[in-house]
């Protein structure tokens, strides 16, 4: 099996239990380490329910990224601008950024948009362009990466997004709860060297907090926008930092009864 990232050789990882009923095989790319299954066929089973019952972070995690996303937007971009939360899930994300000011818009294929109802991708004209994407916990889930992240790229040159990178040694699946094989919908592993190579191809440069938090983007910084979460010490002071910088970036005042007043016309008719 080739490598989905950069077609090179494979060797095989191990074999685990998927959904608790099919052995599925996963590979170790011989040249960047990115680590993928065999075919998915189970995909379609899988997604039965497009957000997995096991993901009771949800909320955790999104108020989080909120946190984390507000100052680097605000700070690096144009804050005033429009922004897409590609593979939104319920739009919860959407909803939490635009209370904070930000002129956010929600899509996914495969689930209904419950929290950002009337900001959605179909509610704006077709082919805009947005000052950043967010793509949250979506690259595990891909079984054409390089395609299908090309994709999210036609909206805007610069994307953040999570995945989780891999542990330094992997002998088998126990040794990292993020395959989530209960589930069977992470299909796809990531590294440094990994997310570098896609960029590469892309034509883009690539920016990581060095575990989690990542950035593909045509812009060139001087430093790293993540060098704040890389450091332990400042680690320890950044909520105080965070909020000391979004009060002198000047965050736009939070859309929410905006967005309150616009959704009664619409239902009023």
């Amino acid at each position: 099996m080739q490598s989905k990232i950069t077609g090179a050789d494979t060797t095989l990882l191990f074999t685990a239990r998927i959904l608790n009923k099919y052995d599925v095989k996963y590979y170790r790319s011989n040249d960047t380490g990115f680590i993928q299954t065999e075919e998915p066929y189970w995909l379609q089973e899988a997604y039965s329910s497009a957000i997995t019952k096991l993901d009771v972070g949800l909320v955790y995690r999104n108020i989080t990224l909120r946190e984390r996303i507000g100052p680097l937007l605000a700070t690096y971009f144009n804050k005033s601008g429009v922004f897409l939360d590609y593979a939104g899930g319920y739009g919860l994300f959407t909803r939490l950024m635009r209370d904070n000011g930000f002129n956010f818009y929600h899509t996914d294929k495969f689930c209904q948009n419950i929290f950002a109802e009337y900001f959605d991708l179909t509610n704006l004209p077709v082919n805009t362009r947005f000052e950043a994407v967010t793509a949250f916990e979506v690259f595990e889930h891909l079984a054409n990466p390089l395609e299908e992240i090309k994709e999210i790229l036609t909206y805007s040159d610069n994307l953040f997004f999570t995945t989780e990178l891999q542990p330094e040694v992997i002998t088998g699946v126990e040794d990292w709860s993020y395959f989530s094989t209960e589930t069977g919908q992470h299909i796809a592993f990531y590294n440094e060297a990994t997310l570098n190579a896609i960029a590469q191809q892309l034509g883009c440069n690539f920016y990581t907090d060095g575990k989690f938090l990542h950035l593909f983007t045509k812009t060139v910084f001087d430093t790293n926008p993540f060098a704040l979460v890389r450091d332990p010490f400042l680690l320890r002071k950044a909520k105080k930092l965070v909020k000391k910088s979004l009060q002198k970036i000047g965050i736009p005042d939070s859309l929410l009864m905006k967005d309150w007043k616009y959704i009664k016309d619409k239902l009023n008719g």
